[in-house]
């Protein structure tokens, strides 16, 4: 094998890891404020879907984008009202939130499926490009670019300034962060957005650079490997970067895995690997603990119990 095996490798990882990066990032912030949202994958296929029949209508990437991350927000706000304001279980909504945007993406886009699209084009970065086997990481898509500039000031936001420490406050002990003046409402409802937002512009990721051209079902689970990769990553949006990109590694040699006697449906089962996870670590207080989760999430806030 050649160099430039090793470089297609490497290329692939990172395509397949941007929109789980985008997604992790979103759910971090969520999840930081005290809101579970299992609705992530079906943030992400309306956001794919939204993003390719705008940019096929109008032919602009930018508006794609942006109509994706509208979508997102528009869906996470749903989920919100009835985690936060309604006080409702928020693992029910979650699910509820990804069968709605599974089947209503499938509806929207059943006249454009195997339709092409548009796609970003690829950003070479002088110099940095042509170093052997790292260069495929300075041949990439904005979007791409966009999702490591995002991780790093998001984790800064969240460690670094007061807005984060808010953020974590909401997610820890959201009675002593009320008491102290902060907007716990306020605070879950913009974290749950970004959420949503991130996870639109995952999904468009898709539609947009990974495959331009629409296919039902394109997310394939991811929204549930992104939820999943948010307690791998212990909440940090930095460590969320190693996650992605060590999954989409994995995706981009499932092929060679073949080789070793390991059989591609392996890696197809890991959005149900991811699921099941999830939902012992959503209810397992003991789980949640080990893995340093916290302390008030996926559990409304009411005020009057101060």
């Amino acid at each position: 094998m050649d160099i430039s095996f090793y470089e297609s490798v490497i290329s692939t990882m990172l395509v397949a890891g941007t929109p789980l990066l985008y997604s992790t990032l979103g759910e971090i912030y969520a999840e930081r404020s005290g809101v579970l949202n299992l609705g992530v994958e079906g943030m992400m296929i309306m956001g794919a879907v939204t993003a390719f029949i705008v940019g096929k209508t109008t032919g602009s990437l930018i508006f794609a984008v942006s109509a994706a991350v509208l979508v997102g927000i528009a869906l996470s706000l749903i989920h919100a009202f009835v985690s936060i304001t309604m006080r409702g279980n928020q693992i029910v909504s979650g699910l509820a939130l990804t069968m709605f945007g599974l089947g209503l993406s499938s509806v929207m886009g059943i006249k454009y499926i195997g339709a092409p699209g548009i796609s970003f084009s690829a950003i070479k970065i002088p110099l940095l490009s042509q170093i052997p086997l790292l260069g495929p990481i300075f041949r990439r898509d904005a979007l791409f670019y966009l999702s490591l500039v995002l991780a790093v000031v998001m984790w800064y936001i969240l460690f670094r300034t007061k807005i984060g420490v808010r953020i974590r406050a909401c997610g820890e002990n959201p009675a002593a962060a009320d008491a102290l003046g902060v907007n716990v409402s306020l605070i879950r409802y913009a974290c749950t957005a970004i959420g949503g937002g991130l996870a639109g512009l995952g999904g468009a990721y898709l539609s947009t650079v990974t495959a331009p051209f629409w296919v039902d079902g394109m997310t394939a689970g991811r929204g549930w490997i992104a939820v999943a990769l948010v307690i791998f990553s212990f909440w940090s949006p930095l460590r969320a970067i190693v996650g992605a990109y060590l999954f989409g590694g994995i995706e981009a040699v499932q092929f060679n895995l073949q080789a070793y006697g390991i059989p591609t449906d392996v890696l197809g089962m890991m959005p149900y690997i991811a699921t099941i996870v999830v939902m012992i670590f959503s209810v397992s207080e003991t789980v949640r603990k080990r893995f340093g989760a916290p302390a008030a999430l996926g559990i409304p806030f009411v005020r009057e119990e101060r």
